[in-house]
């Protein structure tokens, strides 16, 4: 994990030097500092200012988390735990999950937008900031949180001079030509200076000179002045400066700014034509009439590994927002906005399955925001619960393949809470068979056996009754997933070759099914069965390199290792963990991540190398903290682990042992990645620790082929 998340600056600072220094002087007397003001005023820029220069006081680094595009108060937990980097499969709540992990840390977090939600987010931090002594919160938002300990920073507009040295640096990058001083100077203290106001005054001198503005501006002031009964004079002020750049749009430009206002996130120019277009605004003008909207700094562009995307101000979506309500279209646009977000997961879920995987994860995860948004508002209206379900299932992928365990729980058990309806038919089309087996799938990774065996044998009873053999199989294999990570190999076994042999006959074959037969391999290794073992995932790891998949593929590499570490081939066994790793973290899924970095230390104390191998251990630790029980509670996955440490310790004692665990525990995730893939090992000590041992497991190794087995592709027998 990077020290700090807080985004680049993309224009110059400029001003607010004695607001800097008063509000780096309450970081250091106060551990909860509140940055208060009215909308357009600085607050985020000086805030996000000041935490960049005070970042190497804290040495956990400083985090951002931005709330203002969070509309459920009951993600904000999981809206924090994203911005630290943390990732959850337990069953814990949110909420144990960060206090767990701020408890030691010392550390800045930002929380930025949360006047909406202050009710939920007050409470939180006052719970968080009273169990980590280390922890120092800077809140910005509109009004104070009302905390015990809380240090108000009231961010007044900017002074004169720094308002006229605002308006010039944007008015410079923006390319309009010097404007009389005199002018300029008037033009800001009739705009109060307010930077938004200022920034949206530049963004006109292009096509109108500063007098032409300040002429227009006195004609909106005198229009505009009464603002909202009660609203501050300055609010009143700011809403003019954006009602009059509303007014100077083109009527295209208005139209597209209040349908833009439904996006909860960042959004791209597929999104906005689909979303957007439509009467008075047609598909084809979107690109040009956003690019207006661009030009005056009303919707801004940001780059992401998903690609370009943008983004409106927040204050400049709520005015949007009214003028949709004004128009009657805000449910119509709602709906468009759902429908599109709805046919992105569905198009995600199917790519997943090809070399666009790592496209999928991260437009998946560009596009969180307005996903949450979509099940929010099928959420809203009983008769869309099917659309609820749905969605919720449909991210499977997301939910288990890229570390969204938690969140995932929490859809998926609110699109399943209504009372079902009974099941239809045979053949009659069941909208919850996918959401639950999906439901199924993640409380057996989070280790919540009970929920687990619920949903899936729910699913199997309705799948019989309406005659879905497909979501029989998920169940099945599902099913058989438990048993395996319950140490009950036959059972395991059986069920994951009845699934398999589903699949086949169904033509079914995606990263689940083939995970299926990953998972049916383990079954074979923690029989003693390597080479049966071997030939299921061989086939796998051919099938994943020619359709481009890689988060299945990763799992079969770590089958692959074990079975080249226990053949003594030490150095092919660290360069398949090597990709392993590599291709887990990339994705986020921690549940193979630190499968892997136990594997790791395991051939690193067989490489002569005990030491590392108990840093390794030690940094697998906290991530099992995350992702639920450690090793499943498993006897059969704890194997490596026990026999990494028994190895270790036995070369460098009880004290050098705990002490290199502890080395390892106070690694971040990113350090521990660069160090396993950077391959670091010592010397062999004496020749200590380099016995390879048969196979592990609880009875006598053995070696044979299994019968029965599966055949996925080309009439090969696969095992």
């Amino acid at each position: 994990m990077r020290r700090s998340n807080l985004p680049a600056e993309l224009n110059r600072f400029v001003g607010r030097a004695g607001e800097q220094d008063g509000l780096r002087r309450l970081l250091e007397e106060f551990r909860l500092v509140t940055v208060v003001g009215m909308g357009g005023v600085g607050k985020s820029r000086l805030a996000l200012r000041c935490a960049a220069a005070t970042e190497k006081r804290y040495v956990d680094g400083v985090r951002l988390a931005e709330l203002s595009a969070l509309r459920d108060p009951a993600v904000l937990e999981h809206a924090l735990a994203e911005a630290l980097g943390l990732t959850d499969h337990t069953v814990r709540s949110p909420r144990e999950m960060l206090a767990e992990h701020l408890a030691e840390r010392r550390l800045l977090l930002v929380v930025d937008g949360f006047e909406h939600l202050v009710e939920e987010c007050a409470p939180l931090l006052r719970e968080l900031l009273a169990g980590a002594p280390g922890l120092t919160v800077l809140a910005v938002g509109r009004r104070p949180l009302r905390v015990d300990g809380e240090a108000v920073f009231t961010l007044a507009p900017m002074s004169d001079e720094d308002a006229v040295e605002l308006f010039e640096a944007r008015a410079a990058g923006a390319g309009a030509p010097g404007a009389p001083g005199e002018a300029v100077r008037e033009l800001c203290r009739r705009l109060d200076g307010i930077p938004l106001a200022l920034e949206l005054a530049a963004g006109r001198l292009p096509l109108l000179t500063v007098e032409q503005v300040l002429h227009r501006l006195d004609d909106r002031f005198r229009l505009l002045t009464d603002g909202a009964r009660g609203a501050l004079p300055r609010h009143q002020t700011l809403r003019t400066a954006i009602g009059w750049s509303h007014e100077l749009c083109t009527p295209e430009e208005r139209l597209l700014w209040a349908r833009l206002s439904v996006f909860a996130g960042p959004f791209d120019l597929e999104a906005t034509e689909y979303v957007c277009g439509g009467s008075g605004l047609p598909a084809e003008r979107v690109l040009d009439v956003l690019g207006g909207l661009l030009a005056q700094s009303l919707v801004m562009r940001e780059d992401t590994p998903a690609g370009p995307r943008f983004r409106m101000l927040d204050t400049v979506a709520a005015y949007g927002a009214d003028w949709l309500a004004a128009l009657g279209d805000t449910e119509r646009m709602r709906r468009r906005h759902r429908d599109w977000y709805m046919g992105l997961a569905t198009w995600c879920e199917l790519e997943w399955f090809s070399p666009r995987q790592a496209e999928v994860a991260a437009a998946t995860d560009a596009a969180l925001p307005n996903l949450r948004a979509a099940l929010e508002l099928c959420l809203e209206q009983p008769e869309d619960g099917h659309l609820a379900l749905h969605l919720a299932g449909t991210l499977w992928f997301y939910w288990a393949g890229c570390g969204r365990l938690a969140e995932g729980r929490h859809w998926l058990d609110r699109a399943l809470a209504p009372e079902p309806e009974p099941a239809g038919p045979h053949g009659h089309h069941d909208a919850r068979l996918k959401p639950l087996w999906v439901l199924g799938y993640v409380a057996v990774l989070q280790g919540d056996d009970t929920a687990a065996v619920a949903a899936l044998h729910e699913c199997a009873d309705r799948a019989l009754l309406a005659g879905d053999r497909v979501a029989e199989a998920y169940a099945t294999h599902r099913m058989g997933c438990l048993a395996l990570l319950s140490d009950d190999m036959p059972r395991a076994e059986e069920l994951m070759r009845r699934a398999l042999d589903a699949y086949r006959e169904l033509g079914e074959l995606n990263s689940n099914v083939l995970m299926g037969q990953v998972e049916l391999a383990m079954t074979r290794i923690f029989q003693g069965d390597l080479e049966g073992a071997l030939l299921l995932v061989a086939e796998v790891r051919e099938i994943c390199e020619e359709r481009g998949e890689r988060w299945t593929k990763a799992y079969a590499l770590y089958v692959l290792a074990y079975a080249a570490w226990a053949g003594g081939e030490h150095g092919e066994a660290r360069t398949l963990l090597a990709e392993c790793i590599a291709i887990d973290h990339a994705f986020h899924d921690l549940v193979g991540l630190v499968l892997a970095l136990e594997l790791l230390a395991l051939v690193t104390a067989s490489e002569g190398d005990p030491a590392e191998a108990a840093v390794l251990q030690g940094a697998a630790a906290p991530v099992w903290d995350s992702v639920g029980v450690p090793l499943f509670g498993s006897a059969n996955f704890s194997g490596p682990r026990e026999l990494c440490e028994r190895q270790a310790s036995e070369v460098l004692g009880p004290a050098r042992y705990a002490a290199a665990v502890r080395e390892g525990r106070a690694l971040s995730l990113d350090e521990v990645v660069d160090r396993a893939l950077a391959g670091r090992r010592a010397p062999a000590v004496g020749g200590r620790g380099t016995r390879t041992p048969r196979p592990f497991r609880a009875g006598v190794p053995e070696t044979r082929k299994p019968a029965g087995s599966p055949t996925l592709k080309g009439g090969e027998t696969a095992g």
